[in-house]
């Protein structure tokens, strides 16, 4: 009997679709470029929400985030929602989940404490000696923060005091906040061996030797999940001089873009914009600000940011080779994708928002399973974040639950079929209605609707990949597009029973 395959889940955070070197020479990742030699690059992959928690929920649950509740950041994904790994879990697979969850928000709530508040982070005899089982992980090894943010601790700081590194904390932000506190800009005293992208590695390698070691027959599911290259875009050396600033080309503003787009594009150029109308409660919009930026200072941050890659590809370099040295590499599927991408100057945006370009919605994606997966292939069939527990499931034997509203892409992954879906859903709601909307992508057309809004986004992805020209007022056009997008609402609808009698 064929022995069922390990599966080696590897994610970034908010890492724009062209940073990887085979398609872009500017960037160094030559353990990404492996594994598109090696496997699948697929060129049209998408997250189904632009930011956080509700993305990386819909990876473990293949659900939709008005499916399982968590639908933006600061709300926590129910622990009772089932996930990928508890299927995976019953039959016979070891779980683990090594790097950044963010499944739950930086405060408690009364009758729902966080475990990724500050208090509870920094709480390390609590992080010693729980790891597990969670969201259907068997083990977890975790860490919250991006860069020196105060939401350093869990098992990250556990291990760092385990290498000798005991002042830690000196090289964070301080908690309770110090308003005064200097911020560290691209260059981080921290060294290298002792960041977290190095602990995700070093323990996603652990987790596996210990599982092909122990487990016998038992395969293994292990998601390791990279921070980096998350804002703020701050890095050790050699890392944050690796890329010349002057080389790089960060995108732009084109004068008049906005012209025909809903009024808060515009707003992002003006410093003076007034954004309260958009604000329903105390938390901050992510994105609704000004995004006016020196071209300097831009040039700067996106040098960091490829030395942020090049550092996590590196470490990805180190799993890829364990594989190999532990002669399971033949039998792994390794699927490497992120959560978000990134504004790095396009549009004149900076960052992340609830602006749906393809920047921000667009993902590096690569597959890997030696015998089944093409190498060197590159494919344009649409991909969803949503459709990775479906297609894993599939992977391993196991029938998708009808609960799961992705669709199993494994035919498609392995170039034995068509694409299995001719369309992709980007949910986006960041307060409860102010600022609420939805996009439809299919092979050629965008479509965004803004909920109680008259105005939304259209664009031609054939003709206009640059989405300059919003073709939201072409009336007839807008009505096919919207017809699709409906017809997609409605069949997404998940079947968790099936039926089993006339009445």
């Amino acid at each position: 009997m064929h022995r069922r395959p390990n599966i080696l889940l590897i994610t970034s955070d908010q890492q724009h679709y062209s940073t990887l070197g085979v398609i872009n020479p500017k960037i160094h990742t030559p353990a990404l470029d492996r594994l598109a030699n090696e496997g699948t690059r697929f060129s049209r992959a998408y997250c189904n929400n632009s930011v956080c928690s509700p993305s990386r929920a819909s990876i473990i649950t293949g659900q939709y985030p008005s499916t399982y509740g968590c639908w933006t950041i600061g709300v926590k994904l129910p622990e009772d929602v089932r996930t990928v790994g508890d299927e995976l879990r019953e039959y016979g697979y070891a779980t683990s989940l090594i790097g950044k969850a963010h499944f739950h928000p930086t405060r408690s709530a009364p009758g729902e404490e966080s475990l990724e508040c500050p208090d509870k982070l920094r709480d390390l005899d609590f992080w010693r000696n729980w790891h597990g089982p969670w969201y259907g992980f068997d083990h977890v090894e975790l860490s919250r923060n991006h860069a020196d943010e105060y939401l350093v601790g869990a098992h990250y700081a556990v291990w760092m005091e385990e290498q000798g590194f005991t002042q830690w904390s000196d090289h964070f932000r301080k908690w309770p906040i110090d308003p005064d506190e200097p911020q560290r800009r691209h260059k981080w005293d921290l060294p290298a061996e002792m960041h977290y992208t190095t602990w995700t590695a070093d323990r996603t390698i652990a987790n596996i030797e210990q599982a092909v070691a122990s487990e016998g027959d038992r395969p293994f599911c292990c998601w390791a999940s990279f921070h980096d290259p998350h804002s703020p875009f701050l890095v050790p050396e050699p890392w944050d001089t690796m890329y010349d600033p002057a080389q790089r080309d960060p995108g732009s503003h084109t004068p008049g873009e906005f012209d025909d787009m809903p009024p808060m594009h515009a707003m992002t150029q003006d410093p003076g914009a007034d954004w309260s109308r958009f604000k329903e409660t105390e938390w901050a919009n992510h994105g609704y600000n000004c995004h006016v930026c020196d071209e300097a200072e831009l040039r700067k941050e996106v040098a960091v940011y490829y030395g942020m890659v090049s550092f996590m590809d590196q470490q990805i370099g180190r799993i890829l080779d364990r594989l190999d040295e532990l002669g399971v590499a033949n039998n792994t599927l390794v699927v490497f994708t992120t959560d978000h991408g990134t504004f790095l100057g396009h549009h004149g945006l900076q960052y992340k928002g609830p602006f749906h370009y393809e920047d921000l919605l667009r993902l590096p994606f690569v597959v890997r399973w030696p015998g089944h997966v093409p190498a060197g292939a590159t494919c344009d069939a649409l991909q969803g974040l949503v459709d990775l527990a479906p297609t894993m499931l599939t992977a391993a034997g196991i029938e998708p639950p009808g609960w799961m509203q992705g669709v199993n892409q494994l035919n498609t992954w392995c170039g034995a079929g068509p694409q299995a879906r001719d369309h992709v859903i980007v949910e986006n709601r960041h307060q409860p209605s102010a600022v609420h909307l939805r996009t439809y992508i299919d092979q050629r057309y965008k479509l965004t609707v803004y909920r109680d809004q008259p105005y939304g986004e259209l664009f031609d992805l054939e003709e206009d990949p640059g989405e300059l020209r919003n073709r939201w007022d072409d009336v007839q056009l807008r009505a096919e597009v919207l017809q699709k997008f409906v017809n997609a609402e409605v069949a997404r609808e998940p079947t968790r029973m099936a039926r089993v009698s006339d009445a």
